[in-house]
């Protein structure tokens, strides 16, 4: 079980995030739905131990982790997906790729977890000596993942994976997170793209100026007056 229990984050003066408290089971798909400015990137780069958290914590199978550097959250089972993919463009797929299996946890299966990662992304072992500058947005996203995969996470972690993606792209990319999810891997994403995030999710959250603000099923919040006005056109 991965866990935030009051999470807070501040930059100087400002509070991002507010005693934000929520948890993801392994294998399960968790969204948290918030305008931009609502604190979801900075809520996740605390949980991957990217920035500092003021207050909370943050526990993975009771174990702590808040205060943790970022490398041995990895090797702890912890992967992020980040806005913008933070990719190694002048490098090729394969070699973006192997990058993402340093961490102790994943050395000695190298070989068998990038077998996982072509199995469900057969472009990116067509394309496997391919540098990534050359790639589409929608390729890129898809070294991103592998790439994160590549660390045996227990849980992996998405910011706006769909951001910039053209709507067929966008569906493809999460047809193949469920198959991730389908391995036991726990995903923790912040989307706008609420529709198919919610199509494709267990549960979510709602997150307003640093808090959460609802929860619950992904059907319920489908439905929610709130959800429905704030992000669908008012209409069910």
């Amino acid at each position: 079980m991965l866990e935030l229990e009051t999470l807070t984050v501040r930059y100087g003066k400002h509070l991002a995030v507010d005693g934000v408290s929520l948890t993801v089971a392994p294998g399960e798909v968790v969204v948290v739905l918030g305008a931009n400015g609502a604190g979801k990137s900075s809520m996740l780069k605390a949980v991957a131990g990217m920035v500092p958290t003021a207050q909370g914590a943050v526990r993975l199978h009771s174990l702590t982790l808040s205060g943790m550097p970022a490398h041995k959250l990895a090797n702890a089972g912890i992967a992020l997906v980040p806005e913008g993919r933070g990719l190694v463009d002048r490098m090729t797929v394969e070699e973006n790729l192997r990058l993402g299996a340093t961490p102790p946890r994943a050395r000695g299966s190298e070989a068998e977890t990038m077998a996982q990662v072509f199995d469900i992304f057969p472009r990116l072992a067509e394309r496997r000596g391919q540098i990534v500058r050359t790639m589409s947005g929608g390729e890129q996203q898809m070294v991103a993942v592998g790439r994160a995969m590549m660390s045996k996470p227990d849980f992996l972690l998405l910011d706006e994976p769909s951001l910039g993606l053209a709507p067929i792209v966008v569906g493809d990319l999460f047809k193949a997170l469920a198959r991730v999810r389908d391995t036991g891997v726990g995903l923790l994403i912040v989307e706008q793209n609420v529709r198919i995030s919610l199509r494709h999710a267990d549960r979510g959250y709602l997150l307003e100026a640093g808090r959460i603000t609802g929860a619950g099923t992904a059907g319920e919040l489908m439905t929610d007056d709130a959800v429905q006005n704030a992000f669908l056109g008012g209409t069910a």
